[in-house]
């Protein structure tokens, strides 16, 4: 039986919302993948700073990530060594500079929806409050170059809709997969000042499977036709979804509940209409997987100046009234 489920009320505003009455019963909230705790660690001095995460699958890209993120903000020296946060697991990987928190999230629904669990409580229990999240990743494009960033506009699953579908207790539980559309056109103006490669706005499709999930004809079983696939990617193309990708609903899903303000941004590293395989340089690739972190650098380097220059008054003002205060005990 399929039920859909009543969303929450996601009224609490710019805190990160939880939806777990259990919680309150436990004494510690041991986040088990990222070997963290509220009784072992002091979340709200070591994460309470986070404005934005970026999450993606690779441990390497996202410490290459937040490599990238000092040097472009200048909040620390880029040839500092940026320990793993979670060492004590093999599981994830996260990295912190500044307000910038990088986590990896593995490949597929079931990791990066266990990943997100966690850090969801993770930004609760440290008070964190309007946070952006962006996942940025590779993807494979539909009628786009090799290269070209696409930043999602609504994730559907493999029948195009907008939805992301769990069984819980036995019952097939559906969740919205809406992003929040003014970020997704504020990456889309950033994408159009850097001017460094293509960016759209567009659909992406999320699959359960990299192989047969995504109609490709080069896994360990097939049984359609090259003509069965194409028919199925030029619907895909038709339904208007840009890339397709592996992670997108649950991600949509779940910082949705949450109320966390969230974008998906991918590379595409092939179009899924013209083949299967990647067929482009290691050295390509690599340059083509560094597309989304300049990106969403970018972003966050005018969203951190517009801060500091919204508070700019603020500080001058203050300083004005000590100044005044200084000269009134003289």
């Amino acid at each position: 039986m399929e039920s859909k489920e009543e969303e929450p009320n996601v009224s609490c505003g710019r805190p990160v919302c939880l939806h777990n009455p259990h919680l309150d019963a436990l004494k510690d909230d041991i986040l088990y993948h990222f070997s963290l705790g509220t009784g072992t660690h002091n979340l709200p001095a070591m994460f309470g700073d986070v404005k934005f995460v970026c999450v993606g699958g690779s441990p390497w890209r996202m410490k290459s990530f937040i490599e990238y993120i000092a040097a472009e903000v200048s909040l620390q020296d880029p040839n500092s060594d940026y320990p793993n946060i979670c060492a004590g697991t093999d599981r994830y990987a996260m990295y912190k500079v500044g307000p910038v928190l990088s986590v990896s999230h593995g490949m597929g629904v079931p990791s990066i929806a266990i990943m997100l669990h966690e850090l969801i409580k993770l930004l609760h229990h440290a008070r964190c409050t309007d946070v952006t999240i962006i996942r940025i990743g590779t993807s494979g494009g539909i009628g786009l170059e090799p290269g070209t960033v696409v930043v999602t506009k609504q994730s559907v699953d493999a029948t195009f809709l907008p939805k992301f579908e769990q069984v819980i207790l036995g019952q097939t539980v559906v969740r919205s997969t809406d992003l929040d559309q003014s970020l997704a056109q504020e990456l889309l103006q950033c994408g159009n000042e850097l001017k460094q490669f293509p960016t759209v706005v567009g659909n992406t499709m999320c699959t359960m499977d990299f192989y047969e999930g995504q109609a490709r004809l080069d896994g360990a079983f097939c049984y359609y036709t090259e003509a069965d696939k194409q028919a199925y990617l030029n619907k895909v193309r038709d339904a208007g979804v840009c890339n397709i990708e592996m992670e997108a609903t649950v991600f949509a899903a779940m910082c949705k509940l949450s109320g966390i303000r969230a974008a998906v941004v991918c590379v595409t590293l092939l179009d899924r209409l013209k083949g299967d395989q990647l067929t482009s340089s290691h050295e390509v690739l690599v340059g083509f997987q560094e597309h989304p972190q300049i990106l969403v650098g970018h972003f966050i380097k005018k969203q951190l100046k517009a801060k500091a220059a919204d508070l700019s008054p603020l500080i001058n003002i203050r300083g004005a009234m000590r100044r005044k205060e200084s000269h009134a005990k003289l």
